[in-house]
């Protein structure tokens, strides 16, 4: 295999470049998460946030039906309208 130097030295630049600013952003975005701790927000809970946007619509639908399948089948939703219905199903 031949190396073209120029080209990977490129390729190098161009990585290298990306990375830093990459590592930027993720400053960027850290100084936003402690301006909205500041202001009183979860920081916790901004993350899910953040994280369920990106998901498509119908993965975090399913996603959510499998928790809500699960918390049921241990018993953790019992106090929630869906374990009450859930628990009236079961009786009738």
């Amino acid at each position: 295999m031949s190396i073209n130097n120029n080209q990977l030295a490129s390729i190098v630049d161009r990585i290298e470049a990306l990375e830093s600013d990459k590592a930027e952003i993720a400053n960027d975005i850290k100084d936003v998460y402690a301006e909205a701790k500041a202001n009183g927000y979860d920081v916790k809970i901004l993350r899910k946030v953040v994280a369920l946007r990106r998901q498509d619509a119908a993965k975090r639908s399913e996603e959510q039906t499998l928790v809500e399948l699960y918390m049921n089948a241990l018993g953790q939703l019992a106090d929630t309208p869906l374990g009450r219905a859930a628990i009236e199903r079961e009786f009738d």
